[in-house]
């Protein structure tokens, strides 16, 4: 047996795991030096949500990042995790798209691409492998695995083999909620070990407590890589650490090779790191085994946190994690990995928050017909007929998605022309706003502002009030899920405001004479349905707004003209009036 290979997930998934994918770019590159001489297989640094954070929270250019790095870790391959043909947004994109996309990450610095599907839909592989192939950079499928009736072992060494078949130089078991079990990991391996002749990889989170016993597992099984995280971002929902899996095994047939002082170098400046970003820390930092139940990735749970906080319904987690395995099961049991994570889970909370499939969200009727491919098992008829008749098809889409997307390259790159006032923009601004054509604009705006800046936020003066010093005391208190941020003043006087909570939008008032429509969650407002002052019925759609990064459809709850109360592009709070029908 080789030694066992290690990609570490610092700069990528860890921190998406553990504190929302919040790490700037200017934190991650003055241990790139160290980081490089390790002697990873690989680090994985780009791709999953950070392309969307980078944009959307940072103000960070993704493009720019990726080159950074490549500069700064010449000798270590710089792994992407892109989403077949979702790339990196959460719709299928035409194939002109994908195909430029592939190439200008693979131009930019990416050499090793993991591609994945959420379906585990081969056919959603075909143009992003294709396009990875012409760059001659390593592919790496990856298997999206899940514990339900219709995720076997069997059916994973099917589609082991199709993506060997179709040019995948390793395979990767993308094992997002930590559900794959020691002996499991065990037996899978070596049943794939006797079907594909490509080196394995195993990646696997910690959210249950499983992932450092199953990567042993897995070891003794014959995976050639293994996925770990240096120890200040390992652990909770993030992956098992570095120098654990290296000690573990150090002086065994598996040892690793790899320095562990060099390791505890890199550690002890992540420890420091780590401090500037305490206040987008997921609460979920031992194992919570509930995830065997809801089988909630990582990333999905830190994030899931923040947008029950932004609902002002934090107190409502349990219910969602509850509710999550029933919308899989009525979705056809698609694996909980981005983007059916993300629509899965905004599902459950929209359950929770109005009522069972009171609201479809965009993507989850998209899901329901067959616009994101196949999933693994069938759907509940019912929401597939309601999704079919909102979309006006007359039946699920059965041929590959991307069958029926014209190319939109071209389209895309005149919206950008028109946007940024050039002729000429680069392919990466028309890459960027083909991913995310609602943040882009403004990200383009503020672009000149550079990176935003975190740093370490003291702990809460507790000792301030005791004392009788004449300073002000600030603490964090929940109160029914929502965070507020508590001053005391010398004088004992009291000032708080909502913590994070959503801005709302400057509003006009209701005339008093109509039907008022409120946003039935926070979100952003991103366009009108109809034109202001036009005559609409009762049930008709007036309003889409944002919300979990999830499209919804707000609707008319009277017949008249409408007249809209706030502006698009701006952010709502739940219960908000946002239109009057009189």
């Amino acid at each position: 047996m080789a030694n066992i290979k290690l990609t570490d997930l610092a700069l990528r998934d860890a921190h998406q795991s553990l504190f929302a994918t919040r790490m700037v770019t200017a934190d991650m590159l003055p241990i790139c030096d160290k980081l490089d001489k390790v002697g990873y297989f690989a680090l994985e640094a780009w791709g999953g949500a950070t392309f969307d954070t980078a944009m959307r929270f940072l103000n960070e250019d993704p493009w720019e990042r990726l080159r950074k790095l490549k500069a700064a870790l010449p000798n270590t391959p710089i792994m992407m995790l892109l989403r077949g043909q979702n790339l990196l947004g959460y719709r299928h994109y035409a194939d002109d798209v994908v195909t430029k996309f592939v190439e200008a990450a693979a131009k930019n610095g990416v050499e090793i691409f993991r591609i994945f599907d959420a379906l585990n839909d081969p056919r959603n592989f075909k143009t992003a492998t294709e396009a990875a192939k012409k760059t001659g950079k390593h592919i790496q499928a990856a298997i999206s695995y899940a514990t339900t009736p219709f995720h076997t072992r069997e059916k994973y060494v099917e589609l082991a083999k199709e993506y060997e078949k179709i040019g995948a130089n390793s395979l990767a078991i993308k094992d997002m909620a930590g559900l794959l079990k020691p002996y499991e990991a065990y037996e899978l391996v070596k049943a794939l070990k006797k079907a594909i002749s490509i080196p394995i990889e195993i990646h696997s989170h910690s959210t249950t407590g499983m992932s450092v016993a199953t990567l042993v597992k897995a070891a003794e099984a014959g995976a050639e890589i293994l996925d770990t995280v240096i120890s200040p971002l390992a652990m909770g929902t993030s992956h098992s650490p570095t120098e654990t899996m290296v000690e573990i095994f150090k002086g065994a047939e598996y040892d690793t090779g790899l320095d562990t002082n060099l390791l505890l170098e890199i550690a002890a400046y992540f420890r420091e790191v780590k401090k500037s970003y305490k206040k987008f820390e997921s609460g979920f930092l031992g194992a919570d085994t509930r995830i065997l139940v809801s089988q909630v990735p990582g990333g999905m749970l830190s994030n899931m946190e923040g947008q029950l906080k932004e609902q002002g319904a934090l107190n409502k987690m349990d219910d969602v994690l509850k509710e999550i395995p029933l919308v899989q099961k009525d979705f056809g049991y698609p694996s909980l990995v981005t983007p059916t994570s993300q629509i899965v889970g905004t599902q459950a909370v929209l359950n929770v928050l109005q009522g069972r499939y009171a609201t479809l969200t965009a993507e989850s009727k998209d899901l329901l017909a067959g616009k994101y491919g196949a999933c693994p098992a069938p759907k509940n008829p019912d929401l597939v007929k309601k999704a079919l008749e909102a979309l006006k098809l007359e039946k699920e889409v059965a041929h590959r998605p991307a069958d029926d997307i014209p190319a939109e390259y071209e389209k895309l790159e005149a919206e950008v022309k028109k946007l940024l006032a050039t002729d000429a923009p680069s392919v990466e601004d028309v890459l960027s706003y083909a991913m995310f054509p609602k943040i882009a604009p403004d990200f383009f705006k503020k672009r000149p502002q550079g990176p935003v800046v975190f740093t370490p936020e003291p702990d809460a003066p507790a000792s301030a009030v005791s004392s009788g010093k004449n300073e002000a005391a600030k603490y964090v208190v929940n109160v029914n899920g929502v965070n507020y941020n508590v001053v005391v003043a010398p004088a004992g006087t009291v000032i708080t405001a909502p913590a994070g909570a959503v801005d709302a939008a400057p509003a006009a008032a209701p005339s008093g004479g109509g039907t008022v429509i409120p946003a039935p969650v926070a979100g952003t407002v991103i366009r009108y349905a109809v034109d202001e002052g036009a005559q609409v019925v009762s049930g008709e759609t007036v309003i889409i707004i944002e919300s979990m990064k999830m499209e919804l459809e707000i609707k008319a709850t009277a017949g008249g003209k409408v007249r809209f109360l706030v502006p698009t592009g701006t952010k709502v709070a739940a219960q908000q009036p946002v239109a009057e029908i009189g």
